[in-house]
């Protein structure tokens, strides 16, 4: 491609004026559309893993891990659970037109609060192509368009999705540049969408930390994001110690490749001697290694001693640090040391314990007596989710419909001049 910033700027006004067309789409012309991409991705279901198989093929020479090849890979089943979450999003109120809160003032003058779309969103990820559909999906549902850029391991799968998405966008009678791919894996075009704030509302980057660091930097637009997914499970004195090792083994081993993955195991001194032993095993069962502080080492064998940067370490893979803390205060000291203030859980059968660690621990997250698998956007009733955010303005946790909405003030007078 030979003017990138020729390409971006068209893509960019293309998307602009897409996002103008579909603010006036009704709720049920988006839910349409949802349901018949749920249908097109049952019955193109061939033609999406033949695309993802070239994706597969060209792996190693990326240098992809087991754990970033199964982000990568689609089968039938994960195509059926992304088609599912279509029409889950379908069923969910239209978050656009939303009246958040209104009333009359003295004058006579009726004031309303409005949701309305935040308007384009650049979104860039990596090598999970399923994103590409959950990210439209929601982008359109909430009336934005969409700018989905997505990494060189699954150019093919992105580029079987995106057609699918555009016939159906054509097919019900949406702008087709509601959704589009970048056509390039030339990294010099993500910096010349970061420069189009006249055309784009905000950039939302999912992936590793050196990509977030580089959009945040580079960014002429609001950053929706999070740098790292350091979660932690803290095992408490009155915690069900059966209930605790099942929890942390999901927590770390059911998907070690993503950001809500547990990467540090806190468990309290008066239960160590008697939980570890036995969570040690489950976990090596399923092919953990443990790196421990010294108490830990003392109490479980053949345990790797753990250094300061283990505890700010966002492994993705089947490691885990364990340190064993003398109290919940030194526990949620540890955490919010630590931490990255995405997910994290307590396991403990004290309500008081529980209380405080919710309230003390700042993360966009806290889980009781559960996964941190959960904090998700299709498991927390979003539907779906763009992405999760650390940061505090103008949305936390997993960003779903009302993440990518603003509001606007609607007034009306009959007549009313100020004074």
């Amino acid at each position: 491609m030979n003017d990138l910033a020729e390409y971006t700027a068209k893509v960019a006004q293309q998307a602009r004026a897409a996002s103008r067309e579909l603010a006036l789409v009704t709720g049920e012309q988006k839910a349409g559309w949802l349901r018949k991409s749920a249908d097109a991705l049952r019955s193109r279901t061939s033609e999406l893993l033949e695309a993802n198989e070239k994706d597969i093929a060209r792996a190693p020479e990326y240098g992809l891990t087991s754990a970033e090849i199964d982000r990568l890979r689609l089968s039938e089943p994960r195509i059926a659970g992304i088609a599912e979450a279509l029409e889950q999003i379908a069923l969910l109120p239209d978050p656009v037109g939303e009246i958040i809160e209104g009333g009359v003032r003295p004058n006579g003058l009726m004031v309303s609060r409005v949701r309305v779309p935040l308007g384009v969103v650049f979104f860039i990820y990596e090598s999970r192509p399923n994103v590409t559909v959950d990210a439209a999906a929601l982008c359109v549902k909430s009336g934005n368009a969409v700018i989905l850029r997505g990494g060189k391991e699954a150019f093919h799968s992105n580029q079987a999705f995106h057609r699918l998405l555009a016939d159906t966008l054509t097919a019900c009678e949406l702008p087709t540049n509601a959704v589009q791919l970048v056509e390039t894996t030339d990294r010099t075009a993500v910096g010349h969408f970061l420069k189009r704030s006249e055309f784009i509302d905000v950039t939302i980057p999912r992936g590793g930390r050196g990509l977030i660091e580089r959009v945040t930097a580079e960014a002429t637009m609001p950053v929706i994001k999070h740098y790292d997914g350091n979660c932690h499970v803290y095992i408490d004195a009155r915690a069900d110690l059966k209930m605790a090792e099942n929890i942390v083994v999901n927590a770390k081993c059911q998907r070690p490749g993503v950001c809500n993955a547990a990467e540090t195991m806190l468990v309290h001194s008066r239960i160590a001697a008697e939980f570890l032993p036995a969570a040690a095993t489950a976990l090596r069962d399923s092919g953990v290694e443990l790196r421990g502080c010294p108490r830990t080492c003392d109490i479980v064998s053949n345990c790797q001693p753990a250094t300061k940067e283990d505890w700010r370490t966002e492994y993705l893979s089947l490691t885990l640090a364990v340190k064993v803390v003398d109290d919940l205060t030194e526990a949620i000291g540890h955490i919010n040391e630590f931490g990255s203030h995405h997910t994290d859980a307590i396991v403990s059968q004290d309500i008081t314990a529980i209380e405080r660690f919710s309230a003390a621990v700042d993360s966009s997250a806290v889980v009781v007596n559960a996964s941190t698998r959960f904090n998700d956007g299709g498991e927390l009733g979003l539907g779906a989710e763009i992405g999760i955010s650390t940061d505090k303005f103008h949305a936390r946790g997993p960003c779903g419909l009302r993440e990518l909405t603003s509001y606007k003030y609607i007034v009306h007078g009959n007549g009313q001049i100020r004074n």
